[in-house]
């Protein structure tokens, strides 16, 4: 009985350490990474992981029915509000124009092809362009041109 309590216990150690390792890169990454996605990304992706790999850790540690179903609800509470989060994260920070547009991949948000004229980058909703007045003139232009052209 012994040796199948030091096994659990080595795999108790083994889950919990891969879980803080997960939850240690998660915090690295949000204070590593350039911008908002990236570290939306790494802030819930292993660290999500990693508290569950610390959760069924604990579970195997602990082997009680009451802290089990307590790991359990703490693991479920875990996997269902960080991506709620993530996602709510993205969508503000896309609307007030805290992501590179340009290097984005794929726009699904974006409503109309043309690339924006006024605000070019990473710069925030309410900041003013550079050349504010160029850049002003020049989308006006273009919306004359379109309005035409329909």
């Amino acid at each position: 009985m012994t040796e199948l309590r030091t096994v659990a216990d080595v795999i108790a150690i083994v889950f919990l350490l891969l879980g803080s390792f997960l939850c240690l890169t998660a915090g690295l990454g949000l204070l590593r990474f350039p911008d908002v996605l990236t570290r939306m990304h790494a802030g819930t992706k292993p660290q999500v992981l990693g508290v569950l790999l610390i959760m069924v850790g604990a579970a195997i540690r602990l082997q009680g029915w009451s802290a089990t179903w307590m790991l359990l609800l703490v693991a479920a509470f875990q996997m269902l509000t960080a991506p709620v989060s993530a996602h709510m994260i993205s969508r503000v920070a896309y609307r007030r124009r805290h992501v590179r547009r340009d290097r984005l991949l794929v726009d699904e948000l974006r409503s109309e092809r043309r690339p924006d004229r006024v605000y070019r980058g990473d710069e925030p909703a309410d900041a003013p362009p550079e050349n504010s007045g160029q850049a002003l003139a020049e989308s006006r232009r273009e919306e004359r041109r379109e309005d035409g052209a329909r």
